[in-house]
C-alpha cells in the first residue's frame, strides 16, 4: 500500500518500478489510516506480510490504530515511513516530528535507516536491514516499523533512473522463508506436571478466536480431532475460531446455555483453553467457579493471555502440545466418558433440543431484529462464503444465535484490540484476498471508517456490507445503565449520527439497497452477491426493542431448559 507524499517520493518510484516488473502488487490510497487497516485485512486473509509506505509527519501517526490491532491479533505487517534527515530534527523544520517513537510501543521491531539519509547505506547494509526486519516478523508475527531518513534531492535524474531500474531487478527479500513453526527444541521445555491435563477425567475445551498462522490451521484442526478422540471432552467454540462444523463434541449453543442454566458445569472440571477468551460475558465468571486445572495454549503468542489468572500457559501451539503428550504420555481411551456416558452428556442433549427451540423463535417473516438477523444470515448465505463480524453487537449475536451453523464457514473479526476503527477497510482487504465475502457491521463502525470505500475497486474488492442501522451504538442499550437521566444514554454512549448512509454510498459510487423485512432478506442478499464489486445492504433495527427481546429470549430459554432437566 502506497500513500502519497513528497519525502517518500523515492520509495514511491521504487515501488512503481517493482510493480511494473511484476515483483509486487501495488495499491495506492490517500488515507494512511484506512490504508494500514486494509493491509491488515490482507494480512489476516493471506497470512502474508503486506507493506505500507507513507511520507513523514502526521502520516506516520495515522498508522498507529492498525498497528495496535496487528500487535494484539498477531498479524504480520510492515510499515515503511520516510523521514527527514537528522540535520532537520528538533530545529523547527516543517513536517519534522519524532515519528520514530510513534509506533514503538506496539511494534515487534523498529529499525532506523542512516540518520543522514538512506543514500549513505550500502547494499549490504540495506540487505541487513531487510533481513533483520524479516526475521522478526517471521519469528513472532506482528507489526514492524522501518523508518528511513531521506535527504534531498528527492527525485532522480534520467541517468540515475536507468541505474535504479537495473538495481531493482531483484528483490532483497528471500520469499522462500516461512513463518517459524514449532520445532524439536520445544521438547526441552516440556513439564508434564505443569502443561498436561488428565484426559481420563471430565473436562471441556474452550476455543477462542484464531490467533495463529494461516499455515498452521490444518494442524490445529487435526490436533483438536485427536484430543476429542482420546478425551471425549465437549467443545465450546468462538465464531472466530477455525473449528469446523463436523468437529465431534461441539456444543453449538453454549453461550445461551451458560446464561440460562446453572450447574451444567460441575466444580472440579478441567479446562483446556485454546487462544484468547471468546466474546462472552458469562464465560469468564463461569470458569472462575470451576476450581479444576486449566491450561491455556497459544499459537506462538508469548504474552500472558489469561485475564482470569487461572491457567498455566503453553505458548508453542496446540499441535506441538499434542506431540509433547504423545512423546511423553500414554494415551488411554476414556471409556467412561465415550462409551458409558458422562456428566457432561446432558449438555449435548439440551444443546440438541435448543436448536429446534431457537428455530421456532425466529420464523422468516416480519420485522427484522438483530437476533433474528444473526440466526438467518448463516442459513441464507452460501456455505463457502467468508464473513467478517464487526466488534460490539454483531459478533456477540452471532455467538448466541447462529447455533449449529456457528462453524459452517470461516469467520473473521476484530478481536485483537476489539475496537471499531478500520472495520470497513479490513473487510475490503480481506475481500481482495478471499474474493466475494460479507461484512456485518453496525452504523457507527461503518461511519467511523467510511473512507475505506476509497480503496474499493470493481472485480478486486467484492465486499458485500450488511449495515445494521440501529441509531448509534445499540449495544449500550444492553447494559445496566438505565439509571441515567433520560436522554443521557444517547448523548453520552450510543451517540446517533444524522448521516444518510445511502447518500454517503452514492458519493463513493457504491450500489445499495434497503431491506424492509425478513421476507426480503434472501432476495436482497442474492442481489448484493450478484454485484461485480462492493455493495451495501442496510437493515434498520430498534436497539431498545432488541435489548428487550434478548432479555425475554433468555428468560423463556431458562424456563425451557429447566423443563428439560426435570424430564
Amino acid at each position: 500500500m502506497l500513500c502519497p507524499g513528497s519525502r517518500s517520493g523515492p520509495l514511491a518510484i521504487a515501488a512503481g518500478i517493482l510493480a511494473d516488473a511484476g515483483e509486487i502488487i501495488l495499491r495506492t490510497a490517500i488515507d494512511e489510516r484506512s490504508a494500514c487497516f486494509l493491509a491488515l485485512g490482507i494480512s489476516s486473509g493471506s497470512g502474508k506480510a503486506p507493506i505500507v509506505i507513507t511520507t513523514s509527519g502526521s502520516a506516520v501517526a495515522n498508522l498507529l490504530p492498525a498497528a495496535v490491532e496487528a500487535d494484539r491479533s498477531c498479524h504480520p505487517l510492515i510499515m515503511i515511513t520516510a523521514d527527514r534527515p537528522f540535520r532537520l530534527k528538533d530545529c523547527g523544520s516543517n513536517q519534522t516530528v519524532n515519528q520514530e517513537e510513534f509506533l514503538s510501543s506496539v511494534c515487534r521491531f523498529f529499525i532506523n535507516g542512516h540518520k543522514d539519509g538512506i543514500h549513505l547505506l550500502t547494499n549490504n547494509q540495506l540487505q541487513t536491514l531487510v533481513d533483520e526486519s524479516w526475521a522478526k516478523i517471521l519469528d513472532y508475527p506482528g507489526p514492524v516499523h522501518i523508518n528511513l531518513p531521506i535527504e534531498e534531492p528527492l527525485h532522480s535524474s534520467s541517468s540515475e533512473q536507468k541505474d535504479i531500474d537495473n538495481d531493482l531487478g531483484s528483490s532483497f527479500i528471500d520469499k522462500s522463508k516461512k513463518l517459524n513453526l514449532v520445532e524439536e527444541r520445544f521438547y526441552q521445555n516440556w513439564d508434564g506436571s505443569k502443561y498436561d491435563l488428565d484426559h481420563s477425567l471430565p473436562g471441556i475445551v474452550i476455543v477462542g478466536p484464531w490467533r495463529g498462522s494461516v499455515d498452521n490451521i490444518q494442524s490445529f484442526q487435526d490436533a483438536l480431532r485427536e484430543w476429542h478422540l482420546i478425551s471425549g471432552w465437549k467443545i465450546f467454540a468462538d465464531p472466530l475460531s477455525v473449528v469446523l462444523e463436523d468437529q465431534c463434541g461441539l456444543i453449538h449453543n453454549w453461550e445461551l446455555l451458560l446464561e440460562c442454566s446453572s450447574n451444567l458445569l460441575q466444580p472440579g472440571l478441567q479446562v483446556l483453553r485454546l487462544g484468547p477468551l471468546p466474546a462472552s460475558r458469562k464465560l469468564g465468571p463461569c470458569l472462575q467457579t470451576l476450581g479444576g486445572n486449566q491450561l491455556l495454549i497459544t499459537e506462538g503468542e508469548p504474552r500472558n493471555l489469561d485475564p482470569l489468572g487461572l491457567a498455566n500457559q503453553w505458548s508453542n501451539g496446540f499441535a506441538s502440545w499434542i506431540k509433547m503428550r504423545s512423546k511423553f504420555s500414554i494415551y488411554l481411551q476414556n471409556e467412561k466418558e465415550l462409551v458409558l456416558g458422562g456428566p457432561l452428556n446432558q449438555l449435548t442433549k439440551i444443546d440438541y433440543l435448543m436448536n429446534d427451540w431457537i428455530r421456532e423463535k425466529f420464523p422468516l417473516q416480519g420485522s427484522i431484529s438483530e437476533p433474528s438477523l444473526a440466526y438467518w444470515l448463516p442459513r441464507l448465505l452460501p456455505k463457502s462464503l467468508p464473513v467478517m463480524l464487526a466488534a460490539s453487537s454483531p459478533i456477540r449475536d452471532w455467538l448466541s444465535y447462529a447455533g449449529e451453523l456457528l462453524g459452517i464457514r470461516r469467520n473473521f473479526g476484530f478481536r485483537g484490540a476489539s475496537g471499531i476503527d478500520g472495520t470497513l477497510s479490513i473487510g475490503i482487504g480481506l475481500s481482495m484476498v478471499l474474493g466475494r465475502m460479507v461484512l456485518v457491521t453496525g452504523d457507527l463502525a461503518f461511519l467511523h471508517d467510511s473512507n475505506g470505500w476509497l480503496m474499493a475497486r470493481p472485480n478486486e474488492s467484492p465486499l458485500l456490507v450488511l449495515l445494521i442501522d440501529n441509531g448509534g451504538g445499540g449495544i449500550f442499550h444492553q447494559m445496566n445503565i438505565d439509571t441515567y437521566p433520560e436522554g443521557h444514554i444517547d448523548k453520552l454512549f450510543s451517540m446517533p449520527q444524522k448521516v444518510d448512509c445511502f447518500a454517503l454510498a452514492d458519493a463513493y459510487g457504491i450500489p445499495h439497497r434497503q431491506i424492509a423485512c425478513l421476507e426480503d432478506l434472501n432476495c436482497a442478499l442474492q442481489w448484493g452477491l450478484s454485484q461485480d464489486g462492493p455493495a451495501l445492504l442496510r437493515v434498520s433495527t430498534d436497539a431498545i426493542k432488541d435489548a428487550s427481546l434478548r432479555i425475554q429470549l433468555r428468560k423463556d430459554l431458562t424456563d425451557y431448559i429447566e423443563s428439560i432437566k426435570k424430564n
